[in-house]
C-alpha cells in the first residue's frame, strides 16, 4: 500500500473499493438476468400487428387530417369530426372491448373527402418508423455481427436463475 498514489485521499477510501467491485457483480447479475429472460424469448409477428393495428388509427389522425386539408375541407370542422370518432372508437375499445374501426369510420365519413385507398396509404405503418429499420439493419451489419463473430465460442452458453 506504500506505493498507491491515492493512499489516505478520498479516491481510495473503503467506501469506493467496496462500491465498485459491487457495481461490477450488480452488472454480472443483470446481465445473467438478462440471458436468462432472453434465452428461449418467442416473438410473435402476428401480435405485434395487431397491436399496431389497434393503435395506429388514433396516431395517424393528423395525417389524415392534413391531407384532408390539403384537398379543401375545413381544418376545425375535420378536427371536430375526428375527435367525435376517436372518441366513440376508444370507447367501443375500451368499454366494449370492440376493435378499434376508427378508420372505418373515417372512410365513411365524406367529410374528408378522401377514397378508402387513400386513407390506407396515409396509415401505412412503415411511413411512421423513419429510419429505424435501416438504422437497425446498419447497426447489426457494423457492430452486432462483428461482436457476434469474434465471441462465437461463448454462444450457446445457458444461465440458471434461483430466485
Amino acid at each position: 500500500a506504500g506505493t498507491q498514489w491515492f493512499e489516505r485521499t478520498l479516491d481510495d477510501s473503503a467506501n469506493k473499493r467496496i462500491s465498485v467491485a459491487e457495481g461490477f457483480l450488480a452488472l454480472d447479475g443483470v446481465l445473467n438476468l438478462y440471458l436468462n429472460i432472453t434465452e428461449n424469448m418467442v416473438v410473435y409477428p402476428k401480435v405485434i400487428a395487431s397491436h399496431v393495428n389497434n393503435e395506429l388509427p388514433f396516431m395517424a389522425t393528423e395525417n389524415i387530417l392534413m391531407e384532408a386539408v390539403k384537398r379543401g375541407g375545413d381544418r376545425q370542422e375535420l378536427h371536430e369530426r375526428i375527435r367525435i370518432h376517436s372518441m366513440d372508437a376508444a370507447r367501443k375499445v375500451k368499454e366494449e372491448g370492440e376493435s378499434n374501426d376508427l378508420i372505418q369510420r373515417i372512410i365513411e365519413d365524406d367529410s374528408f373527402n378522401l377514397t378508402k385507398d387513400e386513407i390506407l396509404s396515409i396509415i401505412d405503418p412503415s411511413k411512421f418508423t423513419g429510419r429505424a429499420s435501416g438504422q437497425v439493419d446498419d447497426f447489426i451489419q457494423e457492430v452486432f455481427n462483428p461482436i457476434l463473430k469474434s465471441n462465437r465460442e461463448l454462444l450457446g452458453e445457458s444461465i440458471e436463475i434461483n430466485v
